[in-house]
């Protein structure tokens, strides 16, 4: 079972091929200041809306505040393995066609994640067997009641009551649920829980991929169908403000520090939700001149941003090899593919399996990465060892010396994103469509969080809803 380390959230630098075509549009467009629409945000949401709408012969500007495109798509290689690292998202979740049409067109290799479930519990290792605890738990939720925290039908449901069993299943099922969203329990609804489920359950979502190259694939292939089309790409552009009127709308902008101005008869806003959430003033906040309108607005304060810090390790060697499990068999750790345990700091790990490779994954949600997120590098990888070493009873003297590098990225603190993923609160209902709902054929909005389906949080939830947005523009013009 994988959930747990579903739509993570990170890197450095393009694929030759990816930063080649991006160089040359961004290049060719880059005194563009006018255009039939321009997208504020070059994630998946805003690179698959331009495709589709410049495709069908809409110029289109592309504004991003970063010197990369990719948003939470964000993948860097270590040079020493060859192998993609991801700082942001990394499994492909299910048989989602949004990825994989375009991955299998081109022939890009995609292999399922496999190996064992270790799980710590009384610090001692062994294989887990909580999963259909949880999931029977998990089925007990119902969004034809009144909405709910997760909290607090997890202890009206499932009181364990003194028993060691019971007692177990209900804290694996809370630990799911935070690990799995990045949400807190006392506010992520059950109904967005149960409309999550359903989502995974039509694309096998309990079911993890990877692709060759990460998610580099995938962003090679979006700069290339923006080149064919003539889009128009603009990095390191921060959008301050968008005051609009009825079919017009004028971008207020910085790039090192000079002010600049672009004009579109309709914008699409992409940015994260954290960004949306933003106070006035935040770096990277936008102002809306008029304002949103207070359907929008309400909108906003039932849906959250989730919190994660991941840290991938690469080591010498798979020292994990040798490690022996439990039992009389006395099998060792080198088919683990994910390892659970209670630990405050980084409760997650998973490994490049099936790739045999001497890299691991760990995985900090909610008050874990509250504790992580703003410190130094340095701390947050001496913290990642500490804990590897608790886990693995591993003697931290002898695995310091096998790190090779460490690589993460704090989120929560980047003004672009500022935070992991979103979740919806109690009484979400209809505030993705509320969120995501166009503004007078004028303003158009588009991201994760205004995905309607369920598949808040994916990458292919971004990509949907980016091309429902192109179509609410496109039958405009017509």
């Amino acid at each position: 079972m994988v959930h747990f380390s579903r739509r993570l959230v990170g890197a450095i630098k393009f694929s030759a091929v990816g930063w080649s075509l991006f160089s040359g549009l961004s290049k060719y467009f880059a005194m563009s200041k006018t255009a039939d629409v321009i997208v504020v945000g070059a994630g998946a949401a805003g690179l698959a809306a331009a495709v589709e709408l410049a495709r069908a012969g809409v110029s289109v500007t592309i504004l991003e505040a970063r010197d990369r495109v990719g948003g939470r798509m964000f993948t860097q290689r270590d040079p020493v393995c060859q192998a993609p690292i991801e700082f942001g998202a990394e499994f492909i979740h299910g048989l989602p066609a949004e990825i994989w049409e375009p991955l299998q067109e081109r022939n890009v290799k995609i292999e399922e994640v496999n190996g064992e479930p270790w799980c710590l519990q009384k610090e001692l290792l062994s294989s887990c067997d909580f999963f259909s605890e949880v999931d029977d738990i998990l089925k007990k939720m119902d969004d034809h009641s009144p909405d709910e925290s997760f909290l607090s039908f997890l202890k009206r449901c499932c009181d364990p009551k003194n028993d060691p069993k019971k007692q177990e299943a209900y804290e694996r099922a809370l630990a799911y649920v935070t690990g799995f969203n990045a949400a807190d329990p006392e506010r992520v609804g059950v109904h967005w829980l149960v409309q999550e489920m359903r989502a995974e359950e039509q694309i096998e979502g309990d079911r993890a991929f990877r692709a060759a190259n990460g998610y580099q694939d995938l962003l090679d292939i979006f700069c290339g169908e923006l080149a064919s089309a003539g889009a128009h790409v603009q990095t390191e552009i921060v959008v301050d403000s968008v005051r609009w009127s009825q079919g017009h709308a004028e971008i207020g902008a910085h790039r090192a520090g000079e002010s600049q101005k672009f004009e579109a008869e309709r914008v699409l806003v992409t940015i994260p939700l954290g960004v949306m959430k933003a106070a006035a003033g935040d770096e990277g906040a936008v102002r809306f001149d008029p304002a949103l309108p207070r359907t929008k607005l309400d909108a906003l304060t039932k849906l959250e941003m989730g919190k994660v810090i991941r840290v991938t390790l690469r080591f010498k060697n798979r020292f994990w090899d040798t490690i022996p499990g439990p039992g009389k068999e006395r099998k060792t750790l080198s088919d683990m593919g994910f390892l659970f345990s209670d630990d405050e700091w980084l409760p997650t790990w998973w490994t490049t399996m099936p790739r045999k490779l001497p890299i691991i994954t760990g995985w900090a949600p909610f008050r874990c990465a509250e504790r992580l997120s703003g410190q130094s590098q340095s701390f947050v990888v001496e913290r990642c060892l500490q804990t590897l070493s608790k886990l693995l009873n591993t003697s931290l003297n002898q695995m310091t010396p096998l790190l090779g590098a460490a690589y993460f990225h704090d989120w929560q603190n980047d003004p672009f994103s500022r935070g992991a993923y979103s979740y919806g609160a109690v009484g979400s209902d209809g505030a993705q469509e509320a969120l995501g709902r166009p503004i007078e054929s004028t303003l158009f909005f588009a991201g994760e969080a205004t995905d309607t389906t369920g598949n808040n949080g994916t990458v292919h939830g971004a990509i949907a809803s980016g091309r429902r947005a192109a179509k609410e523009i496109l039958h405009g013009l017509h």
